[in-house]
């Protein structure tokens, strides 16, 4: 699912540079991040979702090397292929819940915002205890609720990619377990992948495999 080679890139005007030898996902297999503040985790994740370009190097997603196309041929694929849980939620203020689950839909062409769809969104939008609340506007939601409709609308397409940055970082123990829960199911029943950056490590034993971003190495693997 996702291939990177030879990876290397730099902010402009700063020190910080992020290098990645390689890097490999299977189809639905899933993979946590964890390592110190700074180290690139984000930007990991920018890079495969095509938000951010590498100086050098291959990123292929799905088969589709990424790296090569333009700034709308990449925004086109990531909305068609993957789902991203965004730190700070990238909710839009001026849509309500239920709008910003179903936001993929407006963006990508060739996506019917259907009567399915719509049953999708409100079936995800319970199971994350969201019921009662799509009419609000995200000022009108807590932080948790907040991180929970951007869970819902990274899902909402059934992507064959999941991009998770501390998808459950403002969440209470009991709605983190539920939510990783709801995660961890949604992706086996597409095959989807995941790949998810946490700072949460009573949740690592869940993952089938944990790299160290610290220095890009295995930390541990499930069962070890």
């Amino acid at each position: 699912m996702i291939d990177l080679s030879g990876i290397t890139f730099s902010y402009p005007g700063g020190d910080f540079r992020l290098s990645v030898p390689d890097l490999t996902l299977a189809d639905g297999e899933r993979v946590a991040v964890v390592g110190p503040s700074g180290t690139g985790k984000t930007t990991l994740l920018n890079l495969i979702a095509g938000i951010a370009v590498p100086q050098a190097g291959r990123i292929t997603i799905d088969g589709k090397e990424i790296t090569g196309l333009s700034d709308s041929a990449r925004r086109t694929f990531r909305a068609n292929n993957i789902g991203f849980i965004f730190q700070d939620f990238a909710l839009l203020d001026y849509l309500t819940a239920r709008e910003n689950i179903l936001y993929p839909y407006r963006i990508t062409a060739g996506a019917p915002l259907d009567a399915e769809a719509r049953a999708r969104a409100e079936q995800l939008a319970k199971a994350c205890g969201l019921e009662g609340k799509l009419g609000r506007r995200p000022g009108a939601l807590s932080q948790g609720e907040q991180q929970r409709v951007a869970l819902c609308r990274a899902l909402v397409r059934q992507p064959k990619l999941i991009l998770a940055d501390e998808a459950t970082g403002n969440l209470d123990p009991d709605n983190k377990v539920a939510i990783l829960d709801l995660l961890f199911s949604r992706t086996r029943e597409a095959g989807a992948a995941l790949l998810a950056v946490t700072h949460d490590h009573d949740l690592l034993p869940r993952f089938d495999r944990v790299i160290d971003f610290a220095d890009f190495r295995v930390a541990t693997e499930a069962g070890a």
